[in-house]
């Protein structure tokens, strides 16, 4: 049976929590939701890439922490990894910041490197890879690219003079034309600079 983005991210973080965090000492979490969006700055940034964030339950109407997954990353092993990083912040509470507190708990879950932008360690990964992957499947969820989009622009439609008798015509062998958007000339077609008449879209 196919699961959601959430669905999978609620069991990977049911997986952490209770078989990674819990053996390690942090047994005690607050009440928290998780989900897949895009962060509140820094989401598609060239250096320095926000991947997760883990918001206080201070910020909740209801007092939920909030963790977001950005939908700009989709490998299962990064995915899992941003998770463990913000469910510290999550049990350790975000006044810790990525401080000596923080570190505690995350070299102990298996996160290593600098602790604000933190990777899984081997042994971490195998975790992830024998408890999460291998129950829960990949992922379920493909990159979202914003240097993919193309920028939108308007399409100018090219309207003629079908006057045969028209002087422009005569004179340069080819019609009189312009170029105009479709809703414009929805709104009111041009008229000729020549002879007056109104051009049609070629």
């Amino acid at each position: 049976m196919k699961i959601t983005r959430e669905e999978w991210l609620i069991g990977a973080s049911y997986t952490l929590e209770k078989h990674l965090f819990s053996p390690k000492g942090y047994p005690d979490f607050p009440k928290y939701r998780v989900s897949c969006s895009l962060p509140s700055k820094g989401a598609f940034a060239s250096k320095l890439r926000r991947i997760g964030e883990a918001w206080h339950s201070s910020s909740s109407a209801d007092g939920t922490c909030e963790i977001f997954i950005s939908p700009t990353i989709a490998d299962s092993q990064l995915v899992a990894a941003t998770l463990a990083h913000e469910l510290v912040h999550v049990c350790v509470g975000n006044a810790a910041a990525h401080g000596p507190i923080f570190r505690k708990c995350a070299l102990a879950i298996g996160l290593e490197g600098k602790m604000t932008a933190t990777t899984a360690s081997k042994d971490l990964n195998q975790f992830i890879t024998d408890n999460i992957i291998q129950v829960l499947g990949n992922f379920p969820h493909a990159v979202l690219d914003q240097s993919q989009v193309k920028k939108q622009t308007t399409r100018m439609l090219k309207a003629v003079c079908l006057n045969s008798a028209c002087s422009f015509q005569n004179y340069n062998s080819k019609p009189y034309s312009v170029r105009i958007s479709q809703s414009t000339y929805n709104y009111a077609a041009p008229v000729c600079g020549c002879c007056d008449q109104t051009m049609s879209i070629n």
